[in-house]
């Protein structure tokens, strides 16, 4: 089950650092000319929006109020205008159907690149990597992680963008309306923000800590299944149960109180809403009754019908982008945190590898051996030399340990002064307990581990010069927990 197992995953709740925002926007700018369609639709259907609600205005103040004064009223301008609202809406959810459908292709064409590139250097880390973090928090990234990245490049960062046009949009045409009224909407609007900022900031941390905690649980559950024949014989089902109950109970927490301070975003800002519909249709009537005069972009005029009904469209659009910022930050601060692990596993340090003398195929020409270019039966050790030649040892398969000390970490040796040899086809066996060692030795002939002190020779040449893949591949090994691979039985 690994040793010394720990959450990988874990990062610092304070920060969501500059650096994952770069990584992850490696992955996107590959998307360039597609992002660049997705954002002129976005803008396109967040002035559509704001330009139907002023066409609402004009629809009131100059068609359908004139028409109810008079005795024999013509439809046909008011049809006409009913028609370009029409076009206009038409407009825009076609632009939002487009970069939604866009962004969905861009987000999976992000992930698959970051699942490629993350398995390809998961390869690369070394054995003790695998044996300090748990299989099923390393499969999270991959599954939970991955997924809230899905879900924010293909949900979350296109509505948070579109929010923030679609205030812009908004605030320039209320101002084209009423300064007075749109003051009002800022006032209140600013109360609405302190709202959030409090709320947000609560959920946020959770969040961060659900995401590590479903990360536990995950790898806690996997060890479990791996090793559920020694729970069962040893009786241990009790102990295990009551473990997986606390990092439960973790889990439960956490996303409860995410979620609890994520979902009365929503429900707020729509009251919050309602009463601004409410009060700003009292503000807007009383300043119409007495006349008051109206400041405007377009100059000084009078408060009508039309203007109020037209504001309090607007002021609907006005709440209902931020009312979705609120709610979708708290899935980007969820996708961050993820985007961090996943960034922090391609982080991590790839094996190293400083070893010069490669496996050739190698051929006996006369007394001397030289390297073949075909496949022949007989391989040799390619050792370069300081006068930039090579010389070729042939693979015999003798090994020894001079000396040899090791620990899986710190100074805990497990193995001391070991010495030990095996001629080319002599069969050694090693004997013992559980935990003396045996795998060990053979782990530290293939260079899974570097030894802490000593000498190991192949062939009389340290293996440390070896490179790893070519030491490697001279080396038949049966490993004592079988693994079957999907695909067909030759393969395996």
């Amino acid at each position: 089950m690994g040793r010394g197992m720990k959450n990988p995953g874990k990062i610092d709740k304070s920060k969501i650092n500059k650096k994952t925002i770069k990584n992850l926007f490696k992955y996107i700018r590959k998307y360039k000319l597609q992002l660049i369609f997705v954002v002129f639709s976005i803008i396109v259907s967040a002035f559509t929006g704001a330009i139907a609600s002023l066409f609402l205005r004009t629809l009131i103040d100059d068609y359908i109020m004139p028409l109810l004064i008079v005795n024999n009223p013509d439809f046909s301008g008011l049809l006409r205008i009913i028609m370009i609202m029409g076009g206009i809406y038409l407009a825009g959810i076609l632009a939002t159907l487009f970069y939604t459908r866009v962004m969905v292709t861009v987000s999976q064409g992000v992930l698959k690149n970051i699942r490629d590139d993350m398995f390809e250097h998961m390869q690369t880390l070394p054995i003790g990597y695998f044996d300090s973090h748990s299989y099923g928090d390393l499969m999270s990234h991959y599954t939970n992680d991955a997924d809230t990245l899905r879900q924010m490049l293909a949900q979350s960062l296109p509505s948070v963008f579109s929010s923030f046009i679609t205030i812009i949009a908004v605030f320039a045409a209320m101002l084209s309306l009423s300064v007075w009224l749109t003051l009002s909407v800022v006032i209140f609007v600013f109360i609405i923000l302190l709202v959030v900022r409090k709320i947000a900031g609560q959920s946020g941390k959770y969040f961060v800590k659900q995401q590590e905690s479903l990360g536990d649980v995950n790898g806690f559950i996997e060890e479990m299944v791996h090793g559920l024949k020694v729970i069962k014989v040893f009786n241990h089902e009790g102990v295990i149960k009551g473990l997986f109950d606390e990092k439960n109970e973790d889990l439960a927490e956490n996303s409860t109180s995410a979620n609890k301070y994520a979902n009365i975003l929503m429900p707020i800002m729509q009251s919050f809403g309602y009463f601004l519909y409410v009060l700003l249709a009292i503000i807007g009537g009383i300043l119409a009754i007495y006349s008051v005069p109206n400041l405007s972009l377009r100059g000084v005029d009078i408060i009508t019908l039309g203007m109020i009904a037209s504001f309090l469209q607007l002021s609907r659009s006005f709440i209902q982008p931020i009312a979705q910022v609120s709610q979708q930050l708290n899935a980007v601060i969820m996708a961050f945190a993820g985007a961090e692990r996943i960034f922090k596993l391609m982080d991590e340090e790839s094996e190293a590898d400083y070893g010069e003398v490669t496996l050739v195929n190698a051929e006996h020409k006369g007394t001397e051996l030289v390297e073949a270019d075909k496949r022949t039966e007989l391989w040799a050790w390619k050792m370069p030399c300081d006068d930039g030649t090579f010389t070729l040892t042939e693979l015999k398969g003798e090994v020894r340990f001079y000396d040899v000390d090791f620990a899986y970490k710190g100074d805990e040796l497990v193995l001391h002064d070991i010495n030990l040899y095996a001629e080319p086809g002599q069969k050694v066996a090693f004997v013992g307990a559980t935990g003396a060692g045996k795998t060990t030795i053979t782990n530290l002939i293939n260079r899974f581990y570097d030894i802490a002190d000593g000498k190991i020779r192949y062939d009389g040449i340290n293996i440390n010069r070896i490179k790893k893949n070519d030491l490697r591949r001279s080396l038949g090994i049966v490993l004592q927990d079988v693994n079957l691979f999907t695909g067909t039985v030759m393969e395996n």
